[in-house]
């Protein structure tokens, strides 16, 4: 930690390969994989053997003839017309796979697919919010994998390619990225305001890359991982096995006092949901890991189906770290993002993985995700805000609760509920044993509101409520001092105004002023845990900031 509050990047990542220049012209179009159509439509191709198959199948498990009289005179019918079903589903496949083009070019990322109904996508690279690679288990076997780009205000994912060889969707994710984040163009095609010559990168930066040419992959460097015990004891302890318990013990009870051996069918439907759900969590959160690189954040998981998000700095809108009370005597803490596209997803169970930052981790876990999400905290004491965020009371890290005059409104959690802000992201808590922090960087406050009921009237209190994009994270300061409430309505205002005007341009490398390459900064790490990550294309050093902040005071 600087003493300016600053969190330190570790060593300079080492440079990349070499991109390979004879590579595929820019803005060519271009096909998937001719293995695609087949990897989607492997139902299909199982729906029409099962089909015909499930007689032979049926009657071999019951013991009878494989094949009844008078098959061989239907078998002429059967063969054929099961060739001409699985003729036209192999053709459907190939035409599905030719009329399927992709192109980089522009600026945009395009999409054209369809036989009879034809359909354009298209997606503005620095409008991309994060890319996943996803590959599910058939995928993994021939070496393939979907490339999904989620962008602003889309309703679902904008653009997927499916599927690309492994490397290839690594190379176009690089390739995208860096034009995204505006580092082709700035540094291949030409200067760009703010950065002078000798704060770009050299030939052998990550961030290097000629233009027109695919970029390479940026180098990272690992965070933290999840183990699979501690993955498992949080789903044990999670919220749905205490509910499962409880109603587990209500059954055994009622069935001894009515003599009633009913009640135990309704725990079978239960049962199944959690297994369900505990099948889903450890799927999805098996081998978790972090890591950064100059492009953004990186996170894979996955124990069948694999997936990898790369999410940009700057990209995350809002955070939340909640705390079940079961997770509390461990120490453990569940980290939460809104990102656009991902709140919007059609599939609320994909949705709901794909939005967590961290699945379980502990504090020094939280803090090193955190100096990833939030770079410059915005405080000279980040370890003492945050960790009065998540386990302080009362007026600890400089938080306002709400006033004792409404302690009836929360008997447990008025000296919790409370706000606090510093230069550049609001943080507030809530919760006594279902304990949250939610923090939303200034520049992401699209716009607030004061409700005030009839009951909150008489004891003066009213909620704000800060809007950001769809998604689990709802930033809402419940119970405030109606003057603290206003005050901090005005001044939030005057923030995210004053930090939106700074931010200049969507591609989060031009908003670099002193230097665009990771730094080698002595670290003095958060509450003695080692905190490694890099300097993030878009984080600001400590003297803007000072800079910055004396303009918010004028403003203010």
């Amino acid at each position: 930690m600087t003493t300016d509050g600053q969190l330190p990047g570790p060593p300079s990542l080492p440079p990349p390969a070499v991109p390979d220049t004879t590579a595929t012209p820019d803005g060519e179009w271009l096909r998937v994989h001719p293995a695609s159509p087949f990897v989607r439509g492997w139902v299909a191709l199982a729906a029409i053997a099962f089909f015909f198959g499930r007689d032979l199948f049926e009657r071999t498990l019951q013991g009878q003839p494989v094949f009844e009289d008078g098959f061989a005179r239907r078998a002429p019918w059967l063969l054929g017309g099961g060739a001409a079903v699985l003729a036209v589903a192999v053709l459907g496949f190939i035409l599905t796979w030719y009329f399927t083009k992709y192109q980089v070019s522009g600026g945009y990322v395009r999409v054209n697919s369809g036989l009879l109904f034809r359909q354009h996508r298209q997606a503005r690279l620095d409008r991309v919010q994060a890319i996943d690679i996803v590959q599910p288990l058939l995928a993994r076997i021939f070496g393939l994998a979907e490339l999904k780009f989620e962008v602003a205000d889309a309703g679902e994912s904008a653009v997927r390619l499916a599927y690309l060889r492994i490397d290839d969707a690594r190379q176009l994710r690089a390739t995208i990225l860096a034009r995204a984040s505006g580092a082709e163009a700035s540094f291949g095609g030409g200067p760009v305001a703010g950065i002078d010559a000798a704060a770009r990168p050299g030939p052998g930066s990550p961030l290097a890359a000629p233009f027109g040419a695919p970029a390479p992959e940026a180098p990272e460097i690992q965070v933290l991982s999840v183990p699979p015990s501690r993955l498992i004891g949080s789903l044990l302890l999670s919220e749905q096995s205490f509910f499962i318990v409880v109603g587990g013990f209500a059954s055994v009870v009622l069935s001894a006092l009515t003599d009633n051996r009913a009640f135990y069918f309704y725990l079978v439907p239960a049962a199944l949901g959690l297994a369900a759900s505990y099948w889903n969590f450890f799927n999805k959160g098996y081998n978790f890991t972090a890591a950064v690189s100059p492009d953004g954040i990186r996170l894979r998981y996955g124990l069948l189906d694999t997936q990898a998000q790369t999410l940009p700095p700057g990209r995350i809108q809002a955070v939340k770290i909640a705390q079940p009370p079961l997770w509390r005597p461990f120490g453990w803490y569940r980290m939460q993002v809104n990102v656009a596209g991902y709140g919007t997803s059609g599939n609320a169970v994909e949705g709901n993985t794909r939005t967590i930052l961290l699945p379980v981790g502990k504090f020094t876990d939280v803090m090193a995700m955190l100096s990833l999400v939030l770079p410059d905290p915005g405080t000279d004491r980040p370890d003492t805000v945050f960790a009065a965020g998540l386990g302080g009371r009362d007026s600890d890290g400089g938080f306002t609760t709400t006033p004792r005059r409404a302690r009836l409104l929360a008997p447990l959690a008025w000296r919790r509920n409370g706000f606090a802000a510093t230069d550049t992201a609001l943080l507030i808590r809530s919760g006594r044993w279902w304990r949250e922090l939610v923090l939303v960087p200034h520049q992401r406050t699209q716009s607030l509101a004061l409700h005030q009921g009839p009951l909150a009237r008489r004891f003066r209190v009213a909620d704000l409520v800060l809007h950001t994009t769809a998604g689990p994270v709802v930033p809402r300061l419940t119970q405030a001092g109606l003057d603290e409430a206003r005050q901090l309505f005005d001044e939030q205002s005057a923030r995210a105004r004053l930090a939106r005007k700074r931010q200049t341009t969507e591609q989060w490398l031009r908003q670099v002023v002193p230097a665009v390459e990771p730094l080698q900064v002595p670290a003095r790490p958060l509450s003695g845990a080692h905190v490694p990550g890099v300097r993030l294309p878009g984080t600001a050093a400590s003297e803007p900031r000072t800079h910055h902040q004396q303009e918010g005071q004028q403003h203010g």
